[in-house]
């Protein structure tokens, strides 16, 4: 039989068990960290999808990647090193067996680096002028090419280039100014290799002379510079993009076709236009995507693009020069309230005059841009042009209806049908019959009725001296005499007259004969 101390003692250890369990669960957080801490995990590291290396602690990567690139570039210095963009991956399959070392890592970069380097390149000096762009080997280079443009105009080189700080800029760049030979530049101190820099010309006033008579004056070249900003800045581009400074020169002041817009103007064609501009016709079709043929039709007004032999960079140049000349008078006008705009009558002829003069002459390459006369002595007095000239905007014509489709062009064309014209004086204009007709401007009706070929027609009368039909109507809905208004419907399409269908044939007359339509209406 167990004893009363038996059953004491039993409850006496298990408590203890108790309070011991207590305070292992108790004091198990305050148990160090690393403890339950797995191990690291491995990334792999990559760049440009290739494996270079593996790592635990990817912090110092990006030092030991810098430190390769500045190895390599004090080795190779003429080739770019490319920047990498690396890319860290967990290693979850294992296939990196150990971490790279440091030196094993900064090789696989160089060796990247290597393998991915950029074009060699060299440092130069890279000029822009508008668009145009080219870059020489070094700063007296282009203070070369610079000085042999003006001397094309100063055949005597009185004039220079000197490259200078430009103390206006917080960073070191450079500016040019043009002074004469000898002269210091205003910023004594002469360039060295700086960074991005803008070119002007310091030209300074012109020379007043004191006196009159021919031979007070000083003849001869007076100023020259440049009419372009140039900009200039030492950089590192690809080797083949350096270029001689003979190419140079001629891309910066030869003739390269540079683009302009030609605005039609009354009686222009395609051709005629040609000849004007001196380009090919081929060439002004291949520049406007809305120009499908030599015949195609153009409208007063309308914008083309074309080309012209023009330098990327000018030389704007002035001369003092005795000139004898024929001259005219500029034309005198007199304006007269009661006439519209496109109203001109010469009331006097004029007469050319002669005379010996000193001029001081602009120009921008060899082209004339301004002229002013410092003295002159008369032979003979000119005489001007007087012309009276209207003063009132003259009416606008629209569209006489909605919609359709020019069927038929004005000038030569085919019969289309046995009875009708082999001169077309209008324009048809294709629509289903019953359409509305409107008055293309504002007038007086001359004529509502039946005419012949023309089938049912209206005629208009304007204030400005032209007259318009409208032909081959369904429908007329005013009468002779009556006032209209632009844009008032007067009448509906149809196929009267001779007639191939429905269709409007419309005609703008002036003094009793048609012109085309289309330089007076937008279609």
């Amino acid at each position: 039989m167990r004893s009363r101390y038996y059953g004491i003692r039993y409850v006496t250890k298990l408590r203890t068990a108790l309070l011991v369990s207590g305070l292992f669960f108790l004091f198990v957080p305050t148990l160090p960290e690393y403890e339950f801490q797995k191990p690291a995990q491995r990334m792999l590291i990559y760049a440009g999808g290739e494996l270079l290396g593996a790592a635990t602690d990817t912090a110092g990567v990006k030092e030991l990647m810098t430190e390769a690139r500045r190895e390599l570039s004090a080795e190779e210095g003429s080739f770019l090193i490319p920047e990498i963009q690396t890319e860290f991956r967990p290693d979850t399959e294992g296939i990196a067996e150990k971490n790279s070392s440091d030196e094993e890592l900064k090789l696989a970069f160089r060796q990247y680096m290597t393998q991915h380097r950029l074009a060699e390149v060299e440092r130069s000096y890279t000029v822009k002028v508008n668009d145009t762009v080219v870059s020489v080997r070094d700063a007296d280079t282009v203070k070369d090419i610079l000085d042999d443009a003006l001397a094309v105009y100063d055949t005597e080189r009185k004039y220079e280039v000197q490259l200078v700080k430009d103390s206006d800029r917080e960073l070191s760049v450079l500016k040019a100014e043009v002074h004469r030979r000898g002269e210091e530049a205003l910023i004594s101190e002469i360039a060295e290799p700086a960074g991005a820099a803008v070119f002007t010309d310091d030209i300074g006033e012109p020379v007043e002379t004191a006196g009159e008579g021919f031979d007070s004056f000083d003849y001869g070249l007076e100023e020259v510079g440049f009419s372009e900003v140039i900009e200039i800045c030492e950089s590192c581009v690809d080797k083949e993009e350096v270029l001689e400074p003979a190419v140079a020169a001629d891309l910066l002041t030869g003739m390269q076709a540079q683009q302009q817009i030609y605005k039609v103007e009354s009686g222009d064609t395609l051709s005629v236009i040609s000849l004007k501009v001196q380009l090919p016709l081929d060439e002004i079709i291949e520049l406007n995507d809305e120009l499908e043929n030599e015949n195609s039709i153009i409208r007063v007004g309308q914008e083309l693009l074309i080309t012209v032999p023009e330098p990327a960079l000018s030389v704007l140049w002035t001369e003092t020069a005795r000139c004898e000349e024929v001259y005219d008078l500029p034309i005198e006008y007199v304006y007269n309230n009661e006439w519209y705009t496109n109203k001109k009558v010469t009331l006097k002829e004029p007469s050319a005059g002669y005379r010996e003069a000193v001029n001081r002459i602009t120009r921008k390459n060899d082209e004339i841009v301004d002229t002013e006369v410092l003295y002159e002595e008369v032979g003979i007095e000119a005489v001007a042009k007087v012309v009276e000239v209207g003063t009132i905007e003259p009416p606008t014509y629209i569209k006489p209806l909605s919609g359709g489709r020019i069927s038929s062009t004005f000038g030569r064309r085919s019969q289309p049908k046995k009875g009708a014209s082999t001169y077309h004086k209008g324009v048809d204009i294709a629509v289903p019959t019953g359409t509305s007709v409107w008055a293309s401007s504002g007038g007086t009706v001359t004529r509502a009725g039946w005419a012949g070929g023309y089938g049912n027609v209206v005629c208009i009368q304007h204030a400005d001296g032209k007259e318009t039909r409208y032909g081959h109507l369904s429908k007329i809905y005013v009468k002779a005499g009556q006032t209209v208004r632009q844009g008032q419907v007067i009448a509906a399409s149809g196929s009267t007259g001779v007639s191939t269908g429905p269709h409007l044939h419309f005609e703008i007359r002036i003094g009793g004969e048609a012109v085309n339509p289309m330089n007076y209406v937008n279609f």
